[in-house]
């Protein structure tokens, strides 16, 4: 499936993704040598990589989302997968927004508490772990971003037609 969002046929969300991960994970270590050594320079890196990470993450969600909505067929189990990383990406980054909200006042001191920083910085770097398991099943299973030739495009649309997921209703008990 090539994606509807790229630059001389290179898919974009895959260059952007790079961005929230590494604010993301840079605000999680920030916050744990803060909460280690108490320095006030590690709090206002963790909070810088904190404003990195979510405007990378909202920057890297646009194309992710119209790759999603206008590149993946529907009832699909790619359309499955891609809506679970985006839940998941989405949950990561309500996470880093609560994180940065508790935090960002405390720029010039006074000297605050980690822990909830960790929590949530931890808490979300594992979602979004998650979340880029999902999106490399996306490129690796169902080569979503992937340009392939004339008989590969040919075999993954007999593919795609043959997994057609008809989801069961679920009974009220």
């Amino acid at each position: 499936m090539p994606s509807r969002i790229n630059i001389a046929g290179h898919p974009l969300h895959p260059m952007l993704v790079a961005y929230p991960v590494t604010g993301y994970t840079g605000t999680l270590v920030a916050f744990a040598v803060y909460g280690a050594s108490g320095d006030q320079f590690w709090l206002n890196l963790a909070i810088a990589m904190n404003v990195a990470g979510v405007g990378g993450a909202l920057l890297a969600a646009m194309p992710g989302l119209a790759d999603a909505v206008y590149g993946i067929p529907n009832r699909t189990a790619a359309r499955n997968v891609a809506q679970a990383h985006g839940a998941l990406n989405v949950l990561a980054l309500v996470l880093f927004a609560i994180t940065l909200g508790r935090y960002a006042a405390h720029w010039n001191g006074p000297p605050v508490s980690a822990v909830l920083g960790i929590v949530l910085a931890s808490v979300g770097v594992v979602t979004t772990a998650a979340a880029g398991f999902l999106g490399w099943i996306l490129v690796q299973d169902y080569h979503m971003g992937v340009r392939l030739t004339e008989e590969q495009r040919a075999a993954e649309a007999e593919v795609v037609n043959h997994q057609v997921i008809h989801m069961p209703r679920r009974h009220a008990a």
